[in-house]
């Protein structure tokens, strides 16, 4: 017989009077969690601070004997000091291709094997808090700190390049100079496209963080993991299978720049990195909820 909720002791279903599960660890409880962390903190101040090194090692460009030396690169160095469009395309340009699916990574892949690490993932559990909710609202904190470090990247390049090289059309290497306007909605599309990519980094960050106490093991293993795929997709012997590789669509944005804009292959891309990611995810939901917890 069940007990009175008055007594604040158990019901019928063997629960603490009061107790609504889908109410254990809120979201904003998490994220306030997670942003007075250390890693948190500084991961997001250094996407702040990595466009300003780049705008002060401009200043110190020495010039044409340099470009010279590497006419690719001084080429880029002219079109990232060409405006405030072109700063923030070089900077997620430089970024994208290691930097952004190491923070992605970090995120992900830190969140639950860092609560095994600490021995405080069971007494999350025994609150309780169910297993399929914590790792919901672990992936959410985790992915929109992700995404808060893209927007702090792209914001402050933008602010940086446009309050030093001024407000000008976007120009590339890949096609003609494009209006401020359209420039800006294309490095929108850019910055969407590169977000999307990396939920392939956040699923198998978050598959490895499930599956091992070691952070650490989580983060290296998922950049590992995504540096093979992108050395296999340089093999042509492979042939199409190379088009199975998460990495294979990962550089599709530049076809954003074209005139017109290029969308086959992004497309392309951004359903791989959903189907992967929706896989990896899967995985460890289903491994999590089938675990013993012991740390």
């Amino acid at each position: 017989m069940g007990i009175s909720t008055s007594t604040g002791t158990a019901d019928r279903a063997g629960a603490a009077a009061g107790y609504r599960p889908s109410t254990t660890l809120p979201f904003l409880a998490e994220f306030r969690r997670q942003a007075s962390r250390r890693r948190t903190q500084l991961t997001l101040g250094f996407m702040v601070l990595l466009p300003l090194i780049i705008l002060v090692a401009f200043e110190f460009n020495s010039g044409d004997a340099d470009r010279r030396r590497n006419n690719e690169f001084g080429s880029l160095v002219d079109l990232a000091t060409g405006g405030g469009l072109n700063f923030t395309l070089f900077s997620l340009f430089v970024s994208s291709s290691f930097l952004l699916v190491v923070v992605v990574a970090l995120f992900c892949g830190d969140t639950v094997a860092s609560e095994a690490s600490w021995g405080s993932l069971r007494y999350l559990l025994a609150i309780p808090v169910p297993r399929a909710r914590l790792l919901a609202v672990k992936l959410l904190v985790a992915l929109a700190y992700s995404a808060l470090a893209l927007l702090l990247l792209f914001g402050t390049a933008l602010l940086a390049g446009t309050l030093r090289y001024g407000w000008s059309p976007l120009r590339s290497q890949v096609a003609a100079e494009l209006a401020p306007g359209e420039g800006l909605v294309r490095l929108f599309a850019v910055l969407g496209y590169l977000a999307v990519v990396l939920l392939v980094v956040a699923g198998l960050a978050f598959l490895l963080s499930v599956t091992t106490d070691a952070a650490l093991g989580a983060v290296g293993g998922a950049v590992l993991l995504w540096i093979l795929s992108s050395i296999l997709d340089q093999i042509t012997a492979l042939g199409g299978l190379r088009a199975l590789l998460p990495t294979h669509y990962s550089s599709a944005w530049l076809g954003l720049l074209s005139t017109p804009a290029q969308t086959d292959d992004v497309v392309r891309g951004a359903v791989s990195a959903v189907v992967y990611a929706t896989l990896f995810w899967s995985l460890a939901f289903w491994r999590f909820t089938r675990k013993d917890v012991t740390s």
